[in-house]
């Protein structure tokens, strides 16, 4: 298990370029599954969720061409389906969330699939049934062997049909998107997931032919066609990295500049950091950041604390809630955390107590933060990474705080930002993998 050792108190300075987007990468990669023709694909991030789903790609027949550091070429003309019934195929698909939403383009185009009970971050439940319900709607026949297994089948092509989805599941959504453009007929999706990655997935599978009208809406509908065709496409720099990157300006009074941001998608994402103070200028597409010695967050008209809480799009993405979070243990005033998806994801504010922050965990899904406004720093201390955006938020309070700080298990938060030692080293950190 790798660590990090981080002496904090050193400004940050300098450009930084945010990786390709992870969320978005593990969509469009499982969606070279519906075609025999080559997809080529850039800016794809080095990370370990992402290469983790490509190898599953490749050991399941699909041919994998690296034509650049974060270019690759995919073609899954040859599957081989007997490889999901190995123990090698059980252990990846446990130990990858993502591996999910191979179960759309997998029963579109070969009208079988199976995948164990996928693993990824332990932060709640994170139920399914939005992806069963919607593939057992379009025809799908779905079998549940123990409490872990899924098998879901189909006899003949399936059918187009109308759906309201319960909750608008960005994955859920994708899956599918993805089954119902091969299916027969028409599809019709309310209470769909909007999200920036869930348009980019629509607009590739245009470009390879599918019928696709209302992207950027929650009410999609979709024409299945014959078959698909290959693409190029190049995915968006990841909005939660460029969120990280903000908080870690705030937090170390650093200068930094965030190039290439894609600013038009990233939502209410400038805005809520605005509200906890933080200037921010938009340079072309570049975001600067100029160093503050404070920043106070802002409350309602009549004088009452902020709420700040995640949404489905275009609310808050849940993934920024962490770095918000530790963003205002040193702001002037007050603010209320909402995390309304996931209860165990505010679990990890015991470590940021214990380095000094003011923090009331109201329930699993609440906490009230009462910034410190810079007059007391946070201190360095030991603390494990219990998943991805809790560990950068950790990573940037250990960077904010005086003296030495250890984080054990990075290995989560390698599994989601890529290089982040060397990237941010390279702005004058001071950060050791051990």
């Amino acid at each position: 298990m790798a660590s990090f050792e981080v002496i904090g108190g050193h400004p940050l300075k300098g450009e930084i370029i945010p990786q390709g987007a992870k969320n978005e990468a593990l969509q469009i990669l499982c969606a070279v599954l519906l075609t025999n023709e080559p997809v080529t694909i850039s800016n794809i991030p080095d990370i370990r969720d992402v290469n983790k789903l490509i190898e599953l790609l490749r050991d399941m027949g699909v041919k994998v061409g690296k034509l650049a550091t974060d270019t690759y070429v995919f073609q899954a003309d040859s599957v081989n389906l007997e490889y999901l019934d190995s123990e090698q195929f059980v252990a990846q698909g446990r130990a990858l969330r993502g591996s999910v939403m191979i179960l759309g383009p997998m029963l579109a185009r070969f009208g079988q699939c199976q995948l164990p009970k996928p693993g990824g971050d332990k932060i709640g439940r994170r139920p399914l049934d939005t992806h069963f319900l919607g593939l057992q709607k379009l025809g799908g026949k779905l079998t549940l062997e123990g409490n872990d297994f899924y098998r879901i089948r189909t006899e003949g092509k399936l059918q187009g049909t109308y759906m309201l989805l319960d909750e608008a599941s960005v994955t859920g959504t994708a899956n599918i998107v993805m089954a119902a453009v091969l299916a027969d007929g028409i599809t019709t999706v309310y209470n769909a997931a909007c999200e920036p990655y869930l348009q980019q997935l629509c607009k590739m599978l245009v470009r390879m032919g599918a019928k696709i009208n209302g992207i950027g809406s929650n009410l999609l509908t979709i024409e299945g066609v014959e078959s698909l065709g290959g693409t190029e496409h190049r995915m968006l720099p990841d909005m939660i990295e460029i969120g990280s990157f903000i908080g870690l300006a705030a937090m170390t009074g650093s200068e930094i500049t965030i190039k290439d941001a894609q600013i038009q998608e990233l939502g209410l994402i400038p805005d809520t950091f605005r509200k906890m103070g933080i200037q921010l200028e938009f340079r072309g597409d570049d975001i600067f950041i100029p160093a503050q010695d404070h920043y106070q967050i802002a409350t309602y008209l009549d004088g009452s604390i902020l709420t700040v809480s995640d949404h489905t799009w275009p609310g808050l993405t849940p993934d920024l809630l962490s770095i918000i979070l530790v963003v205002a243990t040193q702001a002037k005033g007050t603010v209320l955390i909402h995390q309304k998806m996931f209860e165990s994801r505010l679990f990890f504010v015991d470590k940021l107590i214990d380095m000094g922050a003011q923090i009331i965990l109201c329930d699993p899904h609440r906490a009230t933060v009462i910034g410190l406004d810079q007059r007391t720093r946070l201190h360095g201390i030991s603390m494990t990474s219990p998943d991805i955006r809790a560990g950068v938020a950790l990573l940037i309070a250990a960077l904010s705080a005086d003296g030495r700080s250890v984080i054990d298990n990075v290995e989560q938060i390698d599994r989601g930002y890529q290089f982040i030692d060397k990237r941010l080293n390279a702005l004058g950190a001071q950060i050791k993998r051990l």
